[in-house]
């Protein structure tokens, strides 16, 4: 009962605070983002100037991000574009369709990506840092009777790929005519991690050469899965979904889920949706392994004098204690002006299991202000523990005032990472950064096609 409790405190707190949405120009539309300011980065005073043009048309949409930092001697900041893959993350995004169209596609930034009920992966986001963002891809086809969904999570390098196919069996018999239980489905994922760092598990750091020495790597995490769904009522004022999730994950152990997925839209003008999950974890498990700060998670020094480390896949070998537990979920939508969205998870007896989700924008058309943020947190210990920033969090927020319809100042804010490398200039972990950036910056929204 406590953790229910703890889960619907955070989801009132969160309407007054965090949040992150991807939200589109509408079709036929376009607008032209560009401004200057000031960025300090851990402290120090940095310049940035961007720009940021997004276009949608008919089904397709393009979003482009140039952000160029300098420091204060006028010199191009080297993590913004170190290798290949940031020129590449000038690309925000290119799209057809949105997340559950029959067709979907986007290439670039990932953010907060689930595969199927999300057992295996879920919000799972490929670029947690401005310094190392990736370009990826997801592709998913639903054909009616069935269809799947995939992920790429970065090109030019191995990393997390994913796969679900699902049929609904029904519709292919004289059932096929008969309301709700006709749309019964089943899903089968495979995913996995082809990082060098994800299957570490024992190494040490060599001070003489300024590397990471492997000792024990269990190779590519791969994890299988299977999915059942009963949608048990289906209409334009609700929509609601039994299911159950089982998981392995490959040399190590398993677990189970089932529970119940809602969405209601009762007076036309705002929507609801609703999660509420019981989760049976076996030994050597973890559920939803690929989640939103997991590519902070795979692999981290933490202390090169001492070569300590970290790693999801070490943690799999010690968790040898079945702990079950519960995962809530809540998110609004008024009148597209109001988003919010909140999750939370906690085992029964891991004390530090707590996994949190928020997000919110408020940013009404007509109106002078705007508000966006982001949180997440991970491994959190209790609840005093929820909103302490460290190398467990993930921040974003901007506050901003519109002078003008087309100008907007703003002071953003943000908790993120930057990456550590060796003496070969691979990445060996992540540690938090602070950014916080005043911005003016303009907006002009135009249109094309005759629409």
């Amino acid at each position: 009962m406590k953790t229910l409790y703890t889960f619907l405190v955070v989801i009132i707190f969160s309407s007054f605070s965090f949040s992150q949405f991807q939200q589109y120009p509408r079709p036929g539309q376009g607008q032209f983002t560009g401004g200057a300011g000031m960025t300090w980065i851990d402290g120090e005073p940095n310049y940035t100037i961007s720009l940021a043009p997004e276009l949608s048309f008919a089904n397709f949409g393009v979003g482009l991000d140039l952000r160029l930092t300098f420091d204060p001697d006028g010199n191009l900041r080297k993590e913004s574009f170190n290798d290949f893959s940031d020129y590449l993350s000038i690309i925000r995004y290119v799209r057809y369709g949105l997340k559950n169209d029959p067709v979907y596609v986007k290439l670039g930034a990932l953010d907060y990506h689930t595969l199927g009920h999300g057992s295996i992966m879920y919000l799972y986001n490929n670029s947690p840092s401005f310094d190392n963002r990736k370009i990826g891809l997801v592709l998913d086809i639903d054909f009616g009777t069935f269809g799947f969904e995939s992920i790429y999570s970065r090109f030019g390098e191995a990393g997390v790929v994913g796969l679900r196919g699902y049929v609904r069996p029904l519709l292919y018999t004289s059932l096929s005519d008969i309301p709700i239980i006709s749309n019964l489905e089943f899903g089968l994922t495979y995913a996995s991690d082809f990082d060098e760092y994800a299957g570490v598990t024992e190494g040490s750091y060599n001070h003489n050469t300024n590397k990471f020495e492997i000792k024990t790597d269990e190779g590519s995490i791969n994890i299988i899965g299977f999915d059942v769904g009963l949608p048990i009522l289906s209409g334009s004022f609700a929509d609601v979904t039994l299911y159950y999730d089982f998981a392995k994950i490959i040399d190590f152990g398993s677990g189970s889920a089932t529970g119940i997925i809602a969405q209601f839209n009762p007076l036309g003008f705002v929507q609801a949706s609703a999660k509420l999950e019981r989760r049976f974890n076996g030994d050597h498990y973890i559920p939803s392994y690929f989640s939103s700060l997991y590519e902070i998670e795979r692999f981290k020094i933490l202390d090169k004098a001492t070569g300590t480390f970290s790693s999801k896949a070490r943690l799999l070998t010690v968790l040898s204690d079945n702990d079950d537990g519960w995962y809530g979920e809540l998110g609004i939508n008024a009148l597209g002006l109001l988003y919010v969205i909140g999750s939370y998870q906690r085992l029964d007896k891991t004390p530090n299991s707590g996994i949190l989700h928020l997000g919110s924008e408020i940013a009404p058309e007509e109106a002078p202000f705007l508000l966006r943020a982001g949180y997440d947190k991970i491994y959190i210990r209790d609840e005093k523990d929820l909103f302490t920033l460290d190398d467990r969090s993930y921040l974003f927020t901007e506050v901003g005032y519109k002078p003008y319809p087309f100008m907007v100042v703003s002071l953003v804010y943000n908790w993120t990472f930057t990456p550590t490398r060796d003496a070969d200039d691979n990445i060996v972990g992540y540690e938090p950064q602070k950014r916080i950036e005043p911005r003016v910056y303009f907006v002009f929204p135009f249109g094309f096609g005759g629409n």
